[in-house]
């Protein structure tokens, strides 16, 4: 398996669903997916999501950005955002399958170091006993409805970011990074600072010392977008969390992501989400959970 046409690949939000993650997380036994392809996941990527999954028994072969890795019992899949992957399971590999968006992501990683650094590199490293843990408790709490569960999930997810991060650093050379992975590492980290004053390609350019176009050009083969999109994804994000999770008023949040005019960033979001921020919320509250009692 080869990826000789990376404009052909697909890019999913997550493999043949909808774009938009109203849970807190989804797991899911690798499985239940797989077991529709006849255990065989062709070349895709996922533009928002974040994936970890974990073998327990079984194995398969594992295609990450073009390397082919062998998979077995206690291996552990990262796989970021915009990273080309495919997967060919034995049938009846056991295990499960982590996927988070970016919104989460984005609430983990506060003030944490250079951990969301080490989770931005695809890797198939192994499992220690704490991930396996972590990942069993994500799945328990997933499948049920208990008080709490949204709480406990995101605790869970950011034991399961912090052991993963651990076991890729455990696991990496100790040569340094590729010159565009860290540019685009570099990008992401001033986009993070930046992003609610609404910095141009040409000002994040600027500030790393690169022309436009060759920061463009690296953004789009290390994430499969351009870094026009990079920037407007993150005002997204923050915009649908702030639609998800908060009570504020569409124009209250425009102003809040430093929109001068409410309805010009009600343009931007329809044409990124393909529905108005008034029908994402609906959307989002008729499909999150129902409370414990």
């Amino acid at each position: 398996m080869h990826f000789s046409n990376i404009d052909g690949i697909r890019s999913y939000s997550l493999f043949g669903e909808s774009q938009h993650l109203p849970d807190v997380l989804h797991c899911e036994t690798i499985a239940e997916r797989s077991v529709l392809h006849d255990w065989e996941l062709a070349p895709h990527r996922h533009t928002r999501l974040h994936q970890v999954l974990l073998i327990e028994s079984g194995g398969g072969v594992a295609h990450l950005d073009g390397e082919q890795h062998a998979l077995a019992a206690g291996a552990l899949i990262n796989v970021p955002p915009g990273h080309v992957h495919a997967f060919r399971f034995t049938q009846h590999t056991q295990g499960w399958v982590a996927t988070l968006a970016d919104e989460l992501m984005d609430e983990i990683f506060v003030r944490v170091g250079d951990v969301r650094r080490d989770l931005a590199r695809p890797a198939v490293v192994t499992a220690s006993p704490p991930i396996s843990q972590a990942m069993g408790q994500i799945w328990q709490e997933f499948s049920g409805r208990a008080k709490a569960r949204a709480l406990v999930l995101r605790g869970l997810s950011a034991t399961l970011l912090g052991w993963v991060a651990r076991a890729i650093e455990d696991h990496s050379p100790s040569d340094t990074a590729a010159p565009e992975s860290s540019l685009v590492q570099r990008l992401e980290a001033l986009i993070e600072a930046h992003f609610l004053e609404h910095w141009q390609v040409a000002d994040y350019a600027r500030a790393l010392a690169v022309s436009p176009t060759h920061l463009s050009r690296v953004a789009r083969a290390t994430t499969g977008v351009s870094a026009q999109r990079l920037i407007e994804a993150r005002l997204m994000r923050e915009a649908r969390r702030n639609l998800a999770y908060t009570h504020l008023g569409v124009a209250t949040i425009a102003y809040t992501l430093g929109y001068a005019d409410p309805a010009y960033f009600t343009r931007a979001f329809t044409r990124d989400a393909g529905l108005s921020p008034r029908a994402f919320r609906a959307q989002v509250a008729a499909s999150s959970p129902a409370p414990a009692v």
